[in-house]
């Protein structure tokens, strides 16, 4: 075999990578009335669902972004495929990116942003590094990351874009809702945005007629009925003289 044939052969036993275009996004209407509800709230209304964990930070304070997601799974150390995603982003847009392995060298930077910028994109979602983070706030960029790391990474490996990414346990899909605040990063499937904005909506009510129930005075005990659940879970009231006095062996006088 020659040369030429043994790199044709091993060429063609590396996994393939592939670049998927115009993905059914969900509708822009659902995406902008979800993103005026907090990370938490939408969580709550989704029956608990949909969060991407503590891990990803913002490198940023008081933003909130809601976008379709432009999905780009890259190689550690490797950040050819954002470049990819790049030219898939479109205005209204989230950026996920995440790798076949843990990373935390900064594969995204100011100069990537600008290009997302320019875009239309609404931000990024990483889980990996980032750098440039003060050159990301001062021109408003919005970024959430695993990690902050100048690192450098190399342009050398295939990978994908607009495939389906798993980043802290839930599976994203392009055109899936990204939301994304001071409290984390969420996922809302594509074909659940409608109901979940009915969901959120009436969340919403339910905490706002809570939130004056307590500026009034309401014990969160009466409100959910929790007394009973004190009682069924054994728990009971003691007189601090009468703990006191069991602590030291005796009775209280």
């Amino acid at each position: 075999m020659t040369h030429g044939n043994a790199g044709d052969a091993l060429a063609a036993a590396r996994p393939a990578g592939v670049i998927v275009t115009d993905p059914p996004r969900a509708g822009t209407e659902h995406v902008d009335a979800l993103g005026a509800y907090g990370v938490a709230t939408v969580h709550e209304a989704m029956g608990r669902t949909g969060c991407l964990g503590p891990g990803l930070r913002p490198a940023q304070q008081d933003v909130r972004i809601a976008g379709t997601a432009v999905t780009a799974l890259c190689r550690p150390g490797d950040n050819l495929m954002i470049h990819a995603a790049v030219e898939q982003c479109a205005e209204g847009d989230i950026l996920v990116v995440t790798t076949t392995s843990p990373s935390t060298d900064g594969m995204f930077g100011e100069l990537f942003a600008t290009a997302l910028h320019h875009r239309g994109v609404r931000g990024l979602v990483i889980d990996a590094g980032v750098r440039d983070t003060a050159e990301l706030r001062a021109m408003g960029f919005p970024v959430w990351s695993a990690a902050v790391c100048a690192q450098g990474t190399v342009k050398a490996t295939a990978g994908s874009v607009n495939v389906p990414v798993v980043v802290g346990g839930q599976c994203i899909r392009p055109g899936d809702v990204i939301l994304a605040d001071d409290d984390g990063v969420m996922c809302v499937p594509r074909e659940s945005a409608a109901t979940a904005v009915e969901a959120v909506k009436a969340r919403t009510a339910k905490e706002e007629a809570t939130r004056t129930a307590f500026a009034e005075g309401q014990l969160g005990l009466d409100r959910y009925g929790l007394w009973e659940t004190l009682d069924r879970l054994g728990v009971r009231y003691q007189p601090y003289a009468e703990r006191a006095a069991h602590a030291r062996g005796g009775t209280a006088s």
